[in-house]
């Protein structure tokens, strides 16, 4: 991966993560950085799962891709926040 793929998975990661939070109810109590992985993780697992479903390249915006990566950062965003509380993540 090069610096600007770096660069660009943070950022994607970040929005994927706020993304995630904003449409998760209540307060999280996470930190920015771990909002950031959860941004990254669920942007490249919604993106296998885009390719998968053979959705991922379209023409303009991949808005099935989008939506995939923001509800698996909703659910990552919620399971790490009931871990790091100390519920049971189901």
């Amino acid at each position: 991966m090069t610096v600007a793929g770096l660069i660009s998975a943070i950022i994607v990661g970040l929005i994927i993560g706020a993304l995630g939070r904003l449409v998760v109810p209540g307060r999280q109590s996470l930190p920015i950085w771990i909002t950031i992985v959860v941004g990254i993780v669920a942007a490249v697992i919604g993106t296998a799962l885009a390719q998968a479903v053979g959705v991922a390249v379209t023409d303009g915006i991949d808005w099935i891709e989008i939506l995939f990566q923001v509800i698996l950062a909703a659910v990552g965003v919620v399971l790490v926040s009931r871990i790091r509380s100390g519920r049971s993540p189901v």
